[in-house]
């Protein structure tokens, strides 16, 4: 039995006095303390069971929600390696074969020279060397033009890359070439007149020797008469 039920109680029974006028404030007043603390219990219950539900739902939520998704590590950088890429080997274009003959002809741009460089034709099987005019100076070696033979062996017995007598990068080339064989000297015939080319030995094959003419003398290829080549004892050997 609560307080309730005996204020209930209480109010059944008959008045201990008769015709005694019950006391209604009291009444009153008793019934205003029991309904706040109803108030209070029940609300007391309803915050529990508010916080109840709060923590149910949030317990809920909690439960629903979904593992956090593991973090992507980035990958691990691929150690460096070092690597320095092997140059290139130097190509000179010019390098000679064999020595540089000089021909004492002296330009604003240097000394004009003759001098031997290496062929690497597939279509010319025979041909390993062309003969180069150029020009040096005192820090360089330039090429003005090249002549090889286009057929045969570079050194099969005779002249060989006749060229020159024109005007290369404002230089005049003199008329050049070589021969394969014993000359010990080489002639031509300009108008009448015979005019003897300067020689030198090549050293790489001293069976071959360089020739050229001085361009005072013969200014180009179209003026000259057969060449002429002899040994060292004076015998010809071309017709």
């Amino acid at each position: 039995m609560n307080e309730l039920d005996d204020l209930r109680a209480a109010l059944r029974q008959p008045p201990e006095e008769p015709f005694a006028e019950p006391d209604l404030a009291k009444i009153m007043a008793d019934g205003a303390r029991l309904r706040r603390r109803r108030r209070l219990l029940t609300g007391s219950a309803g915050v529990a069971a508010a916080a109840a539900v709060v923590f149910v739902v949030v317990f809920a939520i909690q439960l629903r929600q979904p593992a956090p998704a593991p973090v992507a590590q980035p990958p691990s950088p691929a150690p460096a390696v070092a690597t320095t890429p092997s140059p290139a080997p130097a190509v000179d274009q010019d390098q000679p074969v064999g020595d540089v003959v000089g021909t004492g002809i002296r330009t604003a741009a240097g000394e004009l020279v003759f001098y031997a460089r290496a062929v690497d034709a597939p279509e010319l099987p025979g041909v390993r060397f062309g003969l180069v005019a150029g020009l040096r100076s005192a820090t360089s070696l330039q090429s003005l033009l090249m002549a090889n033979e286009f057929r045969g062996s570079d050194r099969s017995f005779g002249f060989h890359a006749t060229d020159g007598g024109e005007v290369i990068r404002d230089q005049l080339i003199p008329v050049f070439g070589y021969f394969a064989g014993p000359a010990a000297r080489i002639t031509t015939t300009v108008h009448g007149v015979t005019v003897e080319a300067r020689l030198a030995k090549w050293t790489a094959d001293p069976n071959v020797v360089f020739f050229w003419f001085d361009p005072a003398a013969v200014p180009d290829s179209a003026v000259l008469t057969p060449l002429i080549a002899y040994d060292a004892d004076g015998r010809r050997l071309t017709k």
